[in-house]
């Protein structure tokens, strides 16, 4: 786990369950959920906005700014926007990936579903990620929420974690354990 997971964990879940709490009394979860998994998409796609978020240099008005235009441009709903403002202004801008893990994982057991993380090598399309939800909601008895990731250093297959429990099929890893096994032949 990396340490802005670690430092982030109970921070990210305060704010998470405060904006779970306004969403649900406002009755706009859906709203706020798909725009959560909006921003963390642009997120993970934009070194720009990644670099954003993370600077300590950026001065807390310049990055309520930004944070302020991209979401408007994006067109995401009031509350959205006011919680992305909130963060920015208590400068906990660097832990808003976290926060929206902790929403969608609150999101999920709300519903009762199960959440899987599923890494893959390149972005998976909607209908490969809802062929994934069936088959694991088939395996696990369970509605699967997909939390997808991409690891360019895999170099193929996918590696699909839900709660303990992880099946790793990425090329890298066969590689590894190929080598591994022809260590123990020599």
């Amino acid at each position: 786990m990396s340490t802005e997971m670690i430092g982030a964990t109970g921070l990210a879940s305060r704010y998470a369950t405060a904006l779970f709490d306004l969403a649900e009394s406002d009755k706009l979860l859906d709203r706020v959920a798909a725009d959560l998994d909006q921003l963390g998409q642009m997120i993970e796609a934009s070194a720009d906005l990644t670099r954003l978020i993370r600077s300590p240099v950026i001065s807390r008005d310049d990055q309520g700014r930004a944070m302020a235009a991209v979401l408007d441009k994006a067109g995401m709903c009031t509350l959205t926007q006011n919680f992305v403002g909130t963060v920015a202004e208590n400068r906990r801008l660097f832990a808003l990936k976290a926060m929206i893990a902790a929403f969608q994982a609150l999101l999920a057991a709300q519903r009762g579903e199960a959440t899987a993380e599923v890494v893959s090598v390149k972005p998976l399309s909607k209908k490969q990620l809802d062929t994934i939800s069936e088959v694991l909601k088939k395996a696990i008895g369970s509605d699967v929420a997909i939390d997808a990731k991409v690891d360019d250093s895999l170099l193929g297959g996918l590696i699909v974690k839900i709660g303990s429990r992880m099946v790793d099929s990425s090329l890298r890893t066969k590689l590894q354990q190929m080598r591994f096994a022809m260590k123990g032949i020599e």
